[in-house]
C-alpha cells in the first residue's frame, strides 16, 4: 500500500493541502470528517485508538518508521520528498509524518456525565497549542472528557492534537451549542462546577472537596471566564499564588487543579 507522489497537485494528497491555514482548515475538515494527526508519536497514538485512517504521507526516510506501526493495517501510504510536501502542506514539515483520520463521533453532554467524575471545561480558549496542553495534562490527572464552549479552538486541529502528544484522541470531546446553559445542566446532574479564578474574593483550591464530582471552568489567557459562566458555576476558586504573581497559565493553573481534585486532594487522611 505504498505509493511514491512526486507532483503536489496529486488529488490524493487533498487531506493535506494547506495545513498553515488554520481557518480554512477548520472548515474543510469539519466538512469532511477528518483531522490531520502529525508527527511518529501522535501516529502511535492513534493507530492505538482506532480510529479509522483514511492515509499515511511520509518523507522516504521516516518510510520503514512507519511501515512497521502500521504492519497489517492496509493503511494506503504516500512517500514524497520534502519539497513536495512543503508544496502540500504550506511548511517544512520536519517531523515528515502526516496521516488524516477520521474524528470520533462526539457523545452527548448528557451521555459524558453520566459516567464521568471529573471534567473540564474551557471558556473562550481560541488558542490550539493551550487546549492541548490541557488535553494531554486532563489524561495524565485521569479526567473524563472536555466540555467547550462554542468559541473555543477545534479540538482536533492538528497543532492541538500534536501538543497533546495524541491524548486528546482518548477524551471523549462535548461541544456545547448553548452556553452557559451545558453549565446548568452540569450542575442539575449533581456535578459542583468550580470556576478557577485569581479573584481575591474567591475560595482557596484547597477548601473544595475532591470527592464530588467536579466540573473545572476554565477561562481563556486574559479575559478569563465570562461574568455569566462564573455565575453559572456553583463556586469560584483561586489557586493560592505568590501575591507579587497576578495569575498563571491557563495550562499550568489547570493541571494544578487537576492535581488537587484527582490525586492529592483525594489522598487526603
Amino acid at each position: 500500500m505504498t505509493t511514491p507522489i512526486t507532483d503536489p497537485a496529486d488529488p490524493r494528497l487533498a487531506d493535506y493541502v494547506g495545513l498553515r491555514d488554520p481557518q480554512g482548515r477548520r472548515v474543510a475538515e469539519a466538512a469532511q470528517g477528518i483531522f490531520v494527526a502529525e508527527g511518529a508519536t501522535v501516529l502511535e497514538r492513534l493507530l492505538q485508538r482506532g480510529l479509522p485512517i483514511r492515509s499515511v504521507l511520509v518523507l522516504p526516510k521516516r518510510l520503514d518508521r512507519v511501515l512497521a506501526m502500521v504492519e497489517g493495517t492496509g493503511v494506503e501510504i504516500f512517500v514524497a520528498e520534502r519539497d513536495v510536501l512543503e508544496a502540500v502542506t504550506g511548511f517544512d514539515l520536519h517531523r515528515g509524518i502526516v496521516a488524516s483520520a477520521v474524528r470520533p463521533e462526539p457523545p452527548t453532554l448528557e451521555a459524558l456525565l453520566a459516567s464521568a467524575r471529573v471534567v473540564v471545561a474551557l471558556e473562550g480558549l481560541n488558542d490550539p497549542e493551550n487546549l492541548g496542553a490541557i488535553a494531554r495534562t486532563a489524561r495524565a490527572f485521569g479526567a473524563d472528557g472536555l466540555l467547550l464552549d462554542p468559541t473555543c479552538a477545534d479540538p482536533y486541529a492538528r497543532r492541538t492534537v500534536r501538543v497533546s502528544m495524541g491524548e486528546l484522541l482518548f477524551l471523549p470531546v462535548v461541544r456545547a451549542e448553548a452556553w452557559p446553559d451545558a453549565l446548568t445542566t452540569c450542575v442539575e446532574s449533581g456535578f459542583q462546577v468550580v470556576a478557577l479564578t485569581p479573584a481575591a474574593d474567591a475560595i482557596d483550591l484547597r477548601r473544595l472537596d475532591p470527592s464530588l464530582p467536579t466540573v473545572l471552568l476554565v477561562g481563556a489567557e486574559g479575559p478569563g471566564l465570562s461574568g455569566s459562566a462564573q455565575r453559572a458555576a456553583t463556586v469560584r476558586a483561586r489557586i493560592p499564588i505568590d501575591r507579587g504573581v497576578d495569575s498563571l497559565n491557563v495550562g499550568h493553573a489547570t493541571a494544578v487543579a487537576l492535581a488537587w481534585t484527582t490525586t492529592f486532594g483525594t489522598a487526603r487522611p
